[in-house]
């Protein structure tokens, strides 16, 4: 306090200085590029994926199995900036979306998807308390949608089917999948949605599912990513989010023969952490 009050000219003015410097950065930040950004998120045994667009539109796929999602979501955010334009429930299993009732509750939220599936878990029950508390607009899903952002990004919805009843499923074979597009470069998004689901997409149309980067499904377990299926993606990258020491045992070994037989570069939160690529439509880079 001695320093502050013999040179407080001084330090006045580096305060107004870090100041100015926080305000041109924060607007800086807030740029429109031509850069897409996809996180897949460090947070434990479950899935969260983050995608900052080119124009800075933000989505949130799944918020993982607690509150270190928002940790996560600090990382990237600047300071005090609470906004999500899109927040995506691929199905309401505990370890998708056990982080979502507070990211619901401490961000504007402009827009909540979802399946439609029913849980028994008090977890979804809380989130659609909040999702309704707060007025946030609540969409069902299906194939045939297609969210286009404005910049040249578009989620197409390839699961649920149309015209499909999902609530009585089993949750998993209810999962959101959705391709995310940018230019020549596409992200496959599966939830956990298991073989016999990946069969009706290889049947409803398989060249579609070709993408850049696939997210494993359901964390790497043998119950998703069927060789069929992996050929048909074709992926440079296949993500796994996961957590250490899983007792699960994720990612099964079977899996990861797949995935190497089809010439996937394999890379998981449990070895990397939080995981971002970068994609200007043209190339693609893992940072």
């Amino acid at each position: 306090m001695n320093f502050v009050k013999k040179y407080w000219r001084e330090t006045l003015v580096c305060v107004l200085v870090l100041a100015n410097i926080s305000v041109w950065f924060a607007i800086y930040q807030k740029q429109p590029g031509d850069i897409l950004k996809v996180y897949f998120l460090d947070i434990g045994q479950g899935d969260a994926i983050f995608i900052d667009l080119p124009t800075h539109g933000r989505v949130l796929v799944d918020g993982g199995p607690n509150r270190k999602v928002l940790s996560e979501l600090g990382k990237i955010l600047p300071f005090a900036d609470k906004r999500i334009d899109v927040v995506i429930e691929t199905h309401p299993d505990k370890d998708h979306i056990g982080g979502l009732p507070e990211v619901v509750s401490r961000y504007n939220v402009g827009l909540f998807l979802e399946p439609g599936v029913e849980s028994e878990n008090s977890i979804d029950d809380e989130l659609k308390k909040r999702v309704e508390q707060k007025n946030i607009p609540s969409v069902l899903v299906r194939r045939g949608m297609v969210i286009n952002f404005g910049d040249g990004v578009k989620l197409q919805i390839l699961f649920p089917i149309q015209n499909q009843d999902v609530s009585k499923w089993e949750t998993n074979r209810a999962s959101i999948v959705a391709k995310l597009v940018y230019g020549n470069k596409s992200f496959l998004l599966t939830g956990d949605s298991p073989i016999p689901i990946e069969d009706v997409l290889l049947k409803l149309d398989a060249k579609i599912l070709n993408s850049d980067v696939l997210k494993a499904g359901h964390h790497g377990s043998r119950t998703s990513t069927s060789l069929e299926y992996a050929e048909a993606v074709s992926p440079e990258y296949a993500v796994i989010s996961a957590g250490k020491d899983n007792t699960y045992g994720h990612p099964h070994k079977e899996v990861l023969d797949i995935l190497k037989q089809v010439g996937a570069q394999i890379v998981s939160t449990i070895d990397l952490g939080t995981i971002r690529f970068e994609t200007n439509g043209k190339t693609l880079e893992m940072k």
